[in-house]
């Protein structure tokens, strides 16, 4: 059984852009680094400062092992670099949640 990640952001408003390229950039190194990725999400309505994001791992030693291969990953080091040198996320907070029920397959066990 998988766990999921979420990840809430609490970014600068009038970064949004570079918080959006970020998201991007995670499209190829997270996969390659052994995550599902589920996907980013950026403030359209409501909220401007907070963003989402969200994937699946298979255990939490599994999330360490992927860390330390997204930490080695150019993609990810450079990404890494571009939120550091833009500063654009103010806070970042991790979640670690298991799927009890969901619309496909019903029940969970």
């Amino acid at each position: 059984m998988s766990i999921t990640c979420f990840i809430q952001y609490e970014i600068d408003p009038y970064q949004k852009d570079a918080f959006e390229e970020y998201a991007r950039n995670w499209n190829e190194a997270i996969p390659r680094c052994g995550a599902d990725l589920i996907g980013y999400y950026a403030p359209h309505e409501g909220s401007a400062t907070l963003a989402y994001a969200a994937y699946n791992i298979e255990s939490l030693a599994e999330y360490e092992a992927y860390r330390s291969r997204l930490m080695s990953d150019p993609i990810g080091r450079a990404n890494y670099e571009f939120a550091k040198e833009k500063r654009f996320i103010r806070r970042e907070d991790r979640t670690f949640l298991r799927l009890v029920t969901g619309t496909k397959g019903g029940l969970i066990r």
